[in-house]
């Protein structure tokens, strides 16, 4: 008897980009550089690396991109918020990252220290991310991601609002929006289709995270409006103590969230790594993408 695995191949190679978020001790720091280099080995157009509240990672965000750059080789991308500072000290970061050799900006607006107080914007600050991106292009020629929530932002007044927003980042001179991670394809789908509806025509690239941590995926999806769905609670709920199981079995789910989602047209995918690499490996690996080294 034969059985046709043909299903379980990769459909096509998509085009893969990577999250990280800045180390704190010098060993964290040797750490990510090693993952840096492992995951630099499946091709991924950029490498992203996240910026604290208020600027609270400024330095080491900032320092953790150049080092990566220049340890991987592959582009790196620096995200920049408007939290907590004026338009000058934001655009002298902006400036710093490109004297870093920085040339590509995820704008964000950011969310405040204190999430109940909600954000307010600096006296003399950026009040939006579209007026960041605005304010990006008078300092440097920047490639410019901006950020978009499949299951709507959770201080907008609405999906219709939240898509209204999406199009003033993109109209101000950002390339393409990467997704806030979500855990089924139809909720991407939705939004990508209701983007379309509403005249968006740039890259929607979807973010995908697989759940090493129950507890901190929990947290991370309160924070952000994304759902998690009962049946995959059910299937980690247990695994608090076993982070490696956790995470094997989410990163297969997210694998098959990507098949799916290339079934439908979708061929680049932003993993956020929590820095580390052996899910964002065997997610690329399932994938059909290989180790170049």
């Amino acid at each position: 008897m034969s059985v046709d695995l043909s299903m379980l191949a990769p459909l096509r190679k998509p085009r893969v980009s990577f999250e990280f978020f800045p180390p704190k001790t010098p060993a964290s720091e040797a750490a990510l550089e090693s993952t840096g280099r492992r995951l630099a080995a499946y091709g991924p157009g950029f490498m992203s690396v996240t910026y604290g509240a208020g600027g609270s990672t400024r330095d080491r965000s900032i320092r953790t991109a150049e080092r990566l750059g220049q340890k991987t080789g592959v582009p790196v991308a620096g995200h920049l918020t408007c939290v907590g500072a004026s338009r000058q000290e934001v655009d002298d970061v902006a400036r710093a990252y490109w004297e870093a050799g920085v040339r590509h900006i995820v704008a964000l607006r950011g969310d405040a220290p204190d999430m109940k107080a909600g954000f307010v914007a600096h006296p003399d600050g950026y009040r939006s991310a579209a007026e960041l991106v605005r304010g990006l292009r008078d300092v440097a020629p920047f490639e410019i991601s901006v950020a978009a929530y499949p299951e709507v932002h959770p201080e907008a007044q609405g999906a219709q609002a939240d898509l209204d927003n999406l199009r003033r980042k993109l109209d101000a001179g950002a390339t393409r929006a990467i997704s806030q991670f979500f855990f089924t394809p139809e909720a991407f789908l939705r939004f990508r289709d209701a983007a379309i509806a509403a005249g968006i025509t740039a890259e929607i690239v979807p973010g995908i995270l697989p759940i090493g941590n129950v507890s901190q995926a929990r947290k991370f999806a309160g924070m952000c409006g994304a759902h998690i769905p009962d049946w995959l609670l059910r299937q980690v709920s247990d695994l608090e103590e076993q982070p490696e199981i956790c995470a094997q079995i989410t990163t297969a789910l997210a694998a098959m969230m990507c098949r799916a989602l290339q079934q439908h047209g979708v061929e680049s995918f932003h993993i956020y790594t929590l820095n580390r690499a052996e899910p964002g490996i065997a997610l690329c690996r399932l994938l059909g993408l290989e180790d170049a080294n």
